[in-house]
């Protein structure tokens, strides 16, 4: 899981699109915290700016000052291929004896990977990476100059042989390319701004904090060429390059990694989460004091518990809002850091209830724990931690960290041993078939992580 940006600017000589995009990518941190670039055309050459570290301490002011250009892409890493490294930070840049010509940014993961790179390495293409995003700009940039592909035909080519997820901006020069995936795992958003500049994005949140006006989804199979001329979309049969008939929405998307003020795969997010803790409430038996969530994801999946029960709704859990988001982390040392770094209890206010906590997932446990023991820590009489969906016991290999199935402490314990674990006095999930109850098409979702069925090939 990353975010991803793309401006462009039919008038060149408004030159703030780097300046936009840096915008965009602030909103998106969400996303990933771990490094963040931007690619942009400065009127002759690409140019790249990519740092470890947040938005804001990359993309200062007199860094913006010096970025001037009508088109620009950015990204922000939450690393799952490739390992914490400069090198593994997007946007991947690419060079031919005139320059840099070609700058891409993705967001998802590609199964085939290795396959793919060794096919490319046989053919005497060098890697500085070990990330698939620089896999998927060499892929095309070999086809087009080497093989005489059109870019257009270069990207189908990369929807022939690729199996994984990419929601992908790519930049020839100062032409922009938004394609996606065959199953449109990862969201991917289409905007424009009153002046008619054209906006990418990972999530609708992204183009309202730039003032743009949401238009759609960038279809599966989909490619937008963007150039001086205006934009061009070609949509691709999706069929013919998926393994299966459906499209694959990451339901985990929903869940945890978008934000609530978001609108992804034509679901407004805060009120899908609402709509988890309410049926969350429906099998309920035990009644607490107070509903109080594990900020800040869980904050709606709470409140829809609550009010399906008529219960007090309390932000009993203060979050520290500069620390990133635990889950996504790099290391699960770093992970362990965070929970004492990020949360603290209200003082005085947990003394002698019973409480029930909510949380949108248990990954590996080991987070919730920390939060269990805080709370009970702070006088807590009772603690039924409460899931607003099923049980993680399979690994996702389309952009969440989960890469080993005996990291997931679904599939190593029990409901009842896992309650143990955390120190809590009950445990309770939404089931896999209440979740889809929520899914206006269930087959248009992705719910592997849970259920172990695959939508998208894991081999050829």
């Amino acid at each position: 899981m990353c975010g991803i940006i793309g401006i462009y600017q039919k008038d060149k000589k408004s030159e703030t699109a780097s300046r936009l995009a840096v915008l965009g990518l602030f909103a998106a941190q969400h996303r990933g915290q771990e490094s963040c670039g931007i690619a942009y055309f400065d009127g002759e050459k690409l140019q790249l700016i990519k740092q470890m570290g947040l938005v804001k301490e990359v993309f200062h002011e007199e860094v913006l000052k010096q970025i001037p250009s009508h088109v620009a892409i950015g990204h922000v890493r939450y690393p799952t291929k490739g390992s914490s490294d400069i090198r593994n930070a997007q946007p991947h840049i690419l060079y031919n004896l005139s320059g840099p010509m070609f700058a891409l940014a993705s967001n998802g993961d590609i199964v085939n990977y290795k396959e793919l790179r060794e096919e490319l390495e046989a053919k005497d293409v060098f890697f500085e990476s070990q990330n698939d995003g620089e896999l998927i700009l060499k892929y095309i940039a070999y086809f087009h100059e080497k093989q005489g592909l059109s870019i257009v035909d270069s990207i189908k080519n990369v929807m022939q042989h690729f199996n994984g997820s990419y929601s992908t901006l790519l930049l020839v020069k100062d032409q922009l390319y938004a394609f996606r995936d065959p199953h449109g795992n990862r969201p991917f958003i289409f905007g424009e701004l009153d002046d008619g500049t054209y906006v990418f994005a990972s999530e609708s949140c992204c183009l309202d904090i730039i003032r743009a006006q949401f238009k759609k989804e960038v279809s599966p199979c989909e490619i937008i060429h963007v150039n001086e001329k205006g934009m061009e979309s070609i949509q691709l049969n999706p069929d013919e390059f998926r393994s299966r008939k459906h499209t694959a929405h990451c339901i985990f998307e929903l869940i945890y990694f978008s934000r609530p003020d978001s609108i992804v795969y034509d679901n407004a997010v805060y009120a899908f989460r609402e709509k988890l803790g309410e049926k969350l409430a429906k099998k309920e038996d035990i009644i607490s004091d107070v509903v109080m969530p594990v900020p800040d994801s869980s904050n709606f999946i709470a409140l829809g518990y609550a009010k399906e029960l008529g219960m007090d709704f309390s932000l009993g859990l203060i979050r520290n809002h500069y620390v990133g988001r635990t889950f996504i982390a790099p290391e699960q040392t770093i992970r362990d850091e965070n929970v004492s770094q990020k949360f603290n209890a209200l003082p005085g206010y947990l003394e002698g209830k019973k409480v029930t906590l909510i949380d949108d997932s248990i990954v590996r446990g080991t987070t919730l724990r920390k939060i269990v023991k805080m709370v009970r820590r702070h006088g807590a009489k009772e603690i039924h931690v409460r899931i607003g969906s099923p049980m993680v016991k399979y690994s996702c290999y389309y952009g969440i960290d989960t890469p080993t199935m005996e990291e997931l402490i679904a599939n190593q314990k029990t409901v009842e041993d896992i309650a143990t674990f955390l120190h809590a006095d009950s445990l309770r999930y939404l089931t896999v078939p209440e979740l889809k109850s929520l899914i206006n098409d269930e087959k248009d979702f992705c719910f592997a992580c849970f259920d172990g069925n695959y939508p998208i090939h894991l081999k050829e």
